[in-house]
């Protein structure tokens, strides 16, 4: 059972940047495959990257590629999500999700309960 829960969320003007941070519970997180995810309104839920579990493998999504970057921290047991260069079309919940193996899909395990970014123009 793994417990995640996302901060670092905010308003910020386009062009800014955040650091979302998901932090987990649980003595296994270094053996989960961590994924970021986003939701903005009206829409359906999106993948925006994924991490293996010792870093080495990355993952994302087109619409993100050289603008975030998804790291890890196993002794803090934290992933996070650096946001730069911000879009208003980058508006949504995001969210963090565990699960045992590699994907770049939706299946994911456990999920945290999201952290609200709102990029203004």
């Amino acid at each position: 059972q793994v417990q995640l829960v996302e901060s670092g969320g905010g308003l910020v003007q386009a062009g800014g940047s955040l650091r979302l941070s998901c932090a987990a519970s649980g003595r296994t997180f270094s053996s989960y495959v961590m994924g970021w995810f986003r939701q903005a309104p009206g829409k359906e839920r999106e993948s925006v990257g994924a991490i293996s579990w010792d870093g080495g493998r990355k993952y994302y999504a087109d619409s993100v590629k050289g603008r975030f970057t998804i790291s890890r921290d196993n002794a803090k047991n934290t992933v996070y999500l650096q946001v730069n260069s911000l879009k208003p079309e980058d508006t949504a919940v995001y969210y963090c999700a565990a699960r045992s193996s590699w994907s770049t899909g939706f299946d994911y395990d456990y999920w945290g309960q999201g952290t609200q970014v709102t990029v203004s123009s």
